[in-house]
């Protein structure tokens, strides 16, 4: 595996400049991921699979550069990095994503996004192209102050993108990484974020859900307290759940 994938990067810098491969192969790596990623919601949606697995019941149709380096040193660095691009990414994007929640700039940029209160996995670059360069900042901040390998940067656009996907995705699975990860928001935190069609929906983060928490004891870790409504929800869904299992 190593080795093709050796073999396949030095094709890659043999036959192309480092321009081509920074900016073109950058483009089509994350054209490819988003559509690849995204698509298979839509048909999921489309055929009524799954469909116990979906957040929302009602269903959403839009018709509307270096040439090498040690391998083993060079996935820890590729891997803190990584980690770094998520943490600082997160909080980036929290504080962008809250600005565009007030009121001007809610109505007048960040609406567009809004459109979709039942999000799918392509809805999560749909937006005003002012929010895309705005909010876009926070993905790219990590990769500026530390000038990675092209190889971490497309990593990163990777993992990005099809995280990025999943929050919109619309679908809570068994193998969701909320359900694995404790500090991961994903789709059901999301989701609550775009069924509230107002300028104070919460649950502003991008990945992880510490930034939104209030510090009390129901929270892991918390901060800000802007998920309270979310939590509300959890509360109230669970003892729904628990009302219907004593009646059983």
């Amino acid at each position: 595996m190593a080795s093709f994938i050796e073999s396949g990067w030095l094709y890659l810098i043999t036959h192309f400049s480092d321009f081509q491969l920074a900016s073109l192969g950058s483009f089509f790596l994350h054209e490819s991921v988003f559509f690849l990623s995204g698509l298979p919601f839509i048909f999921l949606e489309r055929a009524g699979w799954l469909s116990k697995y979906k957040i929302q019941t009602k269903n959403t149709w839009a018709c509307k550069v270096v040439s090498h380096c040690r391998p083993g040193i060079f996935r820890k660095v590729v891997l803190m990095q990584i980690i770094f691009y998520f943490i600082l990414e997160d909080f980036v994007f929290y504080w962008g994503h809250r600005i565009l929640h007030t009121k001007w700039l809610y109505k007048h940029v960040h609406s567009v996004h809004h459109e979709f209160a039942t999000p799918f996995g392509l809805t999560s670059e749909y937006a005003h192209p002012a929010e895309i360069l705005f909010l876009g900042f926070a993905t790219v901040v990590g990769p500026a102050i530390t000038g990675p390998h092209l190889i971490t940067l497309w990593l990163w656009m990777v993992f990005r993108v099809l995280e990025t996907v999943e929050a919109h995705c619309g679908y809570h699975f068994p193998w969701s990484p909320s359900n694995f990860l404790p500090l991961y928001g994903g789709a059901v935190f999301h989701d609550y974020h775009h069924r509230l069609l107002y300028t104070k929906s919460g649950n502003y983060s991008s990945t992880f859900v510490y930034m939104d928490c209030a510090l009390s004891q129901d929270a892991i870790i918390g901060v800000f307290g802007t998920d309270k409504g979310y939590r509300k929800l959890k509360a109230l869904k669970s003892n729904e759940v628990e009302a219907r299992s004593k009646q059983i």
